[in-house]
């Protein structure tokens, strides 16, 4: 059953009966309206408590934004990933969202087609900015001739390395995961973590591993997945999963994993306590900020004897978008402040906000980095454009729905934390599949 402005999909009604059921408080949602002051307010919903820290490049884009145009507020609020999708499955039933808001591209997909999304195609062909991003994003936030979505950041994962710890222990830099599963048989023997990863709180940080899933054919198999043709209990995914159990039992992942956050993790590579840390081109400004910022290289991830189809690539995607409200354009000042503001935050002034924030630019936009004061980062861009380096259309827990995404990331680090069995790994994925036809 299309979920409408007043009926949510079962999909979504699972989440929000859990959030009913803790009697969650909803805040951010709906329609700002107007200040007292007379200024045009417009409510942004992101996915961070704090987005003033957290994500300082979006914080950044707000405040100039705000100052180009004295005339619009942004309201904006957040919550952590899990209880933001929530919050917002809740919001649907009710036709409430927040006017802007970020949103995992399969929940947008499901909200789009019981109408609770603006068309955005009208508004980027009215800003002009349909040819500022690549043929790749509009795409793969397209149903039919609709646009539903807009990128948020871009979404460039893998594996940072202190190349100073793997040449000061005798490691050359691997290339393939033998190579990996050697380094770090090695560095345990001395006591180092290899790749330090923190899944309390952050069970979503796997990123790197969600790329190797790609490697065994995610993306050729996820349109059966999701219609039952294609099982995720299957040999190809089971191959990728005992090899993150032989990285485990080589002392791979830090021996508190299950208790660090992954802050405390990039505090962990930070301060050069392991040799490789599982994140993306986001943490470059912390590393940058860092005593091992002269050390680092990016690496895109190890390649396969056994995997299936292309190894030499890199998850460089766009992230979940922005969506909008489709009772924006029901109020003709807040519409124009919602594309006053697209029309910002796609403007080259802020896609070098971004890349000044330590964030590549999600448009066209050929963006001036510092290479010395902006070396990872750097890093980061060199990865993603080398020669022969191809990437998937986006990241594979972004193609499915949230309780699918959910057990995924539950999968890996249940494996990764020794509580779950490979076989069991991929059971429990299946399982969500199962459930969230």
């Amino acid at each position: 059953m299309p979920l409408t402005p007043r009926s949510a999909t079962a999909r979504l009604a699972v989440a929000a009966a859990a959030i009913a059921a803790s009697v969650l408080v909803l805040t951010g949602c709906g329609s700002a309206g107007s200040t007292a002051d007379g200024k045009t307010e417009i409510a942004l919903s992101m996915q961070n408590p704090d987005v003033k820290t957290a994500d300082p490049a979006t914080w950044a884009i707000i405040q100039a934004f705000e100052k180009e145009n004295p005339d619009i507020t942004v309201a904006v609020t957040g919550e952590a990933v899990a209880e933001h999708l929530q919050k917002l499955s809740i919001a649907a039933q009710s036709d409430t969202l927040p006017d802007i808001f970020w949103v995992y591209k399969s929940t947008a997909e499901e909200m789009q087609k019981g109408g609770l999304l603006l068309d955005l195609a009208p508004v980027l062909d009215e800003l002009k900015l349909r040819d500022s991003f690549p043929e790749s994003t509009i795409s793969n936030f397209s149903a039919g001739n609709e646009i539903y979505g807009v990128p948020y950041q871009g979404l460039l994962t893998g594996l940072w390395v202190n190349k100073k710890i793997l040449a000061d222990n005798g490691v050359e830099m691997p290339k393939t995961f033998d190579e990996l599963l050697a380094a770090a048989a090695k560095l345990n023997g001395k006591g180092i973590t290899t790749i330090s990863n923190g899944a309390n709180q952050s069970s979503f940080s796997v990123w790197s591993f969600l790329t190797d899933l790609d490697r065994y054919g995610f993306d050729a198999k996820v349109d059966g997945l999701l219609d039952g043709s294609e099982k995720y209990s299957n040999d190809d995914f089971l191959r990728l999963y005992q090899h993150i159990d032989e990285l485990r039992k080589a002392g791979a992942f830090p021996s508190n994993v299950s208790t660090q956050t992954y802050q405390q993790a990039v505090e962990q590579f930070t301060s050069g306590n392991a040799a490789m840390l599982d994140a993306g081109v986001w943490a470059s400004s912390a590393i940058q900020d860092s005593e091992v910022a002269p050390d680092i290289a990016f690496w895109q991830g190890p390649q396969f004897a056994d995997g299936v189809g292309e190894q030499n690539i890199i998850m460089n995607v766009a992230s979940a978008p922005f969506a909008v409200d489709h009772k924006v354009a029901d109020d003709e000042k807040k519409f124009d402040a919602v594309k006053k503001f697209l029309a910002f935050y796609y403007s080259d002034e802020a896609q070098q906000i971004l890349v000044d924030n330590g964030q590549p630019p999600v448009t066209t936009y050929a963006p001036q980095v510092d290479a010395e004061k902006q070396s990872a980062l750097k890093a980061a861009l060199d990865a993603a454009t080398a020669d022969g380096v191809t990437s998937p259309e986006s990241q594979p827990d972004l193609l499915v729905p949230t309780p699918v995404a959910n057990a995924m990331y539950d999968s890996i680090y249940g494996v990764i934390q020794g509580q779950l069995t490979p076989e069991a790994a991929l059971d429990l994925v299946q399982k969500a599949l199962d459930t969230n036809k």
